[in-house]
């Protein structure tokens, strides 16, 4: 069989949603359009046992997961859900005392030959992105915005242990394995873009 040696080009269609206590989701599957850049930040380090001046065995420490994303604009109701912001009369407001409820993402990489990779990540919290502002210049610059999150193990049915990143790899006009990471990830199907609200 031969191995598929494509890097990915692009990504595409990140989706959220709140969790509850049991770790399903509240509410709705909800949509994020113009992601940008995404990164899953998945450390590793060995840790060495010495002995008789050599080293006599080797560990590996996982580290914290962690993702840090980019997209041309998050809407204000996405930032609000996120990051379990108040909001009063039209005014949303950051505070010491905001706690962002834990949520389940998946995103996909595109690649040229159509295929797709589509990551699902069970469990995580979204943290406040900087606010930064820029004058023109002339021109026109579009200022992205950045938004990191931190994730943690869950159990995910199907796998003896707890996991913390899933991937699931469909060929051009295959959704076969999309739509059993969404079961596992959501415990439902992807939404049609008749479920998404206009402007998510």
């Amino acid at each position: 069989m031969e191995k598929n040696y494509r890097a990915s080009t692009g990504v595409d269609k990140f989706y959220y949603a709140p969790l509850a206590d049991d770790n399903t989701i509240e509410g709705t599957i909800e949509r994020v359009k113009f992601l940008q850049t995404i990164t899953v930040e998945m450390p590793q380090e060995p840790v060495r046992a010495y002995g008789d001046n050599k080293v006599a065995e080797i560990a590996v420490a996982a580290g914290d997961i962690s993702v840090n994303s980019a997209f041309h604009k998050i809407p204000e109701e996405d930032k609000t859900k996120l990051l379990g912001l108040e909001t009063v009369e039209g005014i949303t407001a950051y505070g010491s005392s905001d706690t962002p409820p834990y949520v389940a993402t998946i995103f996909a990489k595109t690649y040229e030959d159509g295929s797709t990779e589509w990551v699902g990540l069970p469990k995580g919290l979204f943290l406040r992105p900087n606010i930064s502002g820029q004058s023109k210049q002339g021109g026109v610059d579009f200022q992205p915005e950045e938004i990191t999150a931190a994730f943690m193990d869950r159990e995910v049915d199907g796998f003896s242990d707890e996991k913390s990143v899933l991937f699931a790899r469909d060929k051009k006009g295959d959704n076969t394995n999309r739509d059993k990471l969404f079961n596992l990830i959501f415990g439902t199907t992807i939404p049609t873009d008749e479920d998404i609200p206009e402007g998510a």
